[in-house]
């Protein structure tokens, strides 16, 4: 069983910047799984932001955050972060990583486990 614990949310002006991590526990193989991060503001469903595949060496990211926000991974450190520059409002959500076993492509949404998420505000 994996665990996940995100960190590094916070209340930002927009136009900052913010870096999430995600430190992963409960397995000796962190480099077996692509990870992701995804978010969901009020009312709004669930969506992908990025993803990462297992050696870090290819990453997916949503059109509305490409050029701004970079997924990266230490697998020695069994941590996944999420550096979100140029922050605007829109994208305040809970944000949460999560871990997918099967390989695939970055874009799929069926993850096998989830942290609890962390909050992310950005205040015009």
């Amino acid at each position: 069983q994996v665990q996940l614990v995100e960190s590094g949310g916070g209340l930002v002006q927009a136009g900052g910047s913010l870096r999430l991590s995600c430190a992963a526990s409960g397995t000796t193989e962190f480099s077996n799984y692509n990870m992701g991060w995804f978010r969901q503001a009020p009312g709004k469903e669930r969506e992908l932001v990025a993803g990462i595949n297992r050696s870090g060496s290819s990453t997916y990211s949503k059109d509305s955050v490409k050029g701004r926000f970079t997924i990266s991974r230490d697998n020695a450190k069994k941590t996944v972060y999420l550096q979100m520059n140029s922050l605007k409002p829109e994208d305040t959500a809970v944000y949460y990583c999560a871990a997918r076993s099967l390989i695939g492509t970055l874009r799929a949404t069926d993850y096998d486990y989830w942290g609890q998420g962390t909050q992310v505000s950005v205040y015009s």
